[in-house]
Order: structure tokens, then C-alpha cells, then sequence
């Protein structure tokens, strides 16, 4: 039995998230266009008769050279610390890349040296990777490189095959029906937050936080019929938050509808949600505020 910990990394919306789900074969993790959509580094299991590999989705590497405020610093520590834990590296590119980015070379320069890398070169059914393999190549050596398509399951059998000789013997630490190492609450939080980053435009939803303040299930108190939550959608301007709210209330209606039926697809329960909109000045350059909606080390 072989068991160990892969950190996926790469820049922004080269596709992390949408190849970790391909490899689990479900949706584990909320996808989208827009950068940010991964906010914390996500623990998820990968299972075979004979082995058991934890990918830790991280978010997309931000410049250090370039301003952003506290929450950008916060997804940036999320790599370091993945990175850290990890038994091996899995680096994801674009295959469409034609030059190394400053964040490209900041990736290389905090891996440590000892720890064995594979290249992924995603989205190679829209363009051919042999031009990403050897730009990539310039930054150090890796232990495989492999063309995959998360969209097209497209050579993920070929990368898990180069992954296992990285993975050290060892019993499997998670029972093989989980799928993610997180709480039913996060992951109502991070369904709500996939809604509005579909649903909502520009660059709002960058600016918006869940923070569930009530999760009452059905096993913890046996009183109640469904699974009760309620959760708040946070801005950082009023401006934001009527955007959230829609006409007569139509945008969070919907926000709440699907999330709804979202979470109780995954949890096998009626729910019950009730969303409101509140305003936190700045919150995502206010330590404070980072901490207690989770984003804080």
C-alpha cells in the first residue's frame, strides 16, 4: 500500500480545481473563470485498490512583486504551507503558455530542490504541449511531464502512473467513501460561494466572503426535519451588496435557490437557507476580519 500528499500548484485558472475533479470523477471543488475561486488549500482523496493520494488543491500563485492586500498574502501562505506538507509536487501549466511569467519563476524558486516535481501540462486538446514542456524545462528538472486534459479526461491515467513511484509506503490515512478532508460546514460555505461566482459579474465576486453563523443538522439536534443554515454573504462597499441583494431581491433569491438544491445534493438532506447581505468595510485588508471568516493562518 502506498499512501502520500501531492500539492497541485500553478498560476491562476490554469485549472487546478477542474483537474482535481476529473481525477475524483465528481465535482470535489467549486471551478470557475474568474481568478480567486480557490481560497483555501482543499485536501482531496484519490483512491485505488493499492494506493491512496491526497492532492491538496491550492489557490493560484500571486506575484510577490505586485500589490495586493492581505487575502492575496493569505492564498500565497496557503502554497508555502501545502508545498511543506507535500511528499511530491504536482505542477500544473497552460498549454497555450508561450513565456515564462514572474510567478512562473517565483513557483520554482519555493520548491524546495529535494522534492520531486511532475509537470502537467493541461488543456492540451486546445493546443500542443510540447512548446509549455520545454519552456517549463528552462525552470528546473522534473521527475515526469505529462499532457493531460481535465476537460476531456485526457491523460490522467498517464499521471497518476508518474505520481506513485513519488508516494512512500504507508497505510491509508482516510477512509476510501471520502472524498475532502473538510467540514459539512465549509463546504456549504464554498457551494454558496460557487453560486455567486457564476451567477454574479465582473469583479464582485471577488470581494464577497461566506460565513455560515447557524448549521443546525438533523443528527445534532434530532428535533428538526431539515438541515438549517444561515449564512451571510459579506461586501466590502454598499455598492457591492446591492449588486448581491438584485432588483427586489431577485439576485440573492436565486443566489439562495441554487445553493440549496447544490447542498442538498450533497448531503442527502433537506435544507433550509436563509441568506442575508451585510457590509464589512475592506474586509479582505483587515486582519481581523480575514481570521474570522477563515482566511488567516
Amino acid at each position: 500500500m502506498k499512501c502520500g500528499v501531492v500539492a497541485i500548484i500553478g498560476l491562476p485558472n490554469v485549472g487546478k480545481s477542474s483537474l482535481i475533479n476529473a481525477l475524483l470523477g465528481t465535482q470535489a471543488v467549486i471551478i470557475s473563470p474568474k481568478p480567486q475561486t480557490t481560497r483555501n488549500s482543499l485536501r482531496c482523496i484519490w483512491n485505488s485498490n493499492n494506493a491512496q493520494i491526497i492532492f491538496t488543491d491550492t489557490p493560484g500563485l500571486y506575484s510577490a512583486s505586485s500589490s495586493r492586500d492581505k487575502l492575496g498574502a493569505f492564498l500565497n501562505d496557503e502554497i508555502l504551507a501545502a508545498i511543506e506538507d507535500a511528499d511530491a509536487v504536482l505542477w500544473l501549466a497552460d498549454a497555450s503558455s508561450r513565456k515564462l511569467l514572474p510567478q512562473d519563476r517565483e513557483i520554482a524558486e519555493i520548491i524546495p530542490a529535494k522534492l520531486p516535481v511532475v509537470l502537467a501540462v493541461n488543456k492540451s486538446d486546445k493546443a500542443d504541449p510540447e512548446y509549455a514542456f520545454g519552456l517549463y524545462g528552462e525552470l528546473r528538472d522534473f521527475a515526469a511531464k505529462v499532457a493531460v486534459s481535465a476537460k476531456k479526461n485526457r491523460g490522467l491515467d498517464e499521471l497518476v502512473d508518474a505520481l506513485l513511484p513519488l508516494i512512500p509506503e504507508g497505510e491509508a490515512i482516510y477512509d476510501p467513501d471520502i472524498l475532502m478532508d473538510t467540514t459539512e460546514k465549509f463546504m456549504a460555505a464554498e457551494i454558496i460561494r460557487g453560486r455567486i461566482l457564476m451567477l454574479l459579474r465582473d469583479e464582485v465576486p471577488h470581494c464577497v466572503a461566506v460565513e455560515i453563523e447557524e448549521y443546525k443538522s438533523p443528527e445534532e439536534y434530532p428535533d428538526r426535519k431539515k438541515l438549517y443554515i444561515r449564512a451571510s454573504l459579506i461586501t466590502e462597499t454598499d455598492g457591492q451588496k446591492k449588486i448581491v441583494i438584485g432588483s427586489n431581491g431577485n439576485m440573492i433569491k436565486r443566489i439562495g435557490e441554487e445553493s440549496r438544491k447544490a447542498i442538498e445534493d450533497a448531503t442527502g438532506l433537506d435544507v433550509y437557507l436563509e441568506l442575508w447581505a451585510k457590509v464589512i468595510p475592506h474586509w479582505r485588508r483587515n486582519s481581523t476580519s480575514l481570521k474570522r471568516l477563515g482566511y488567516s493562518q
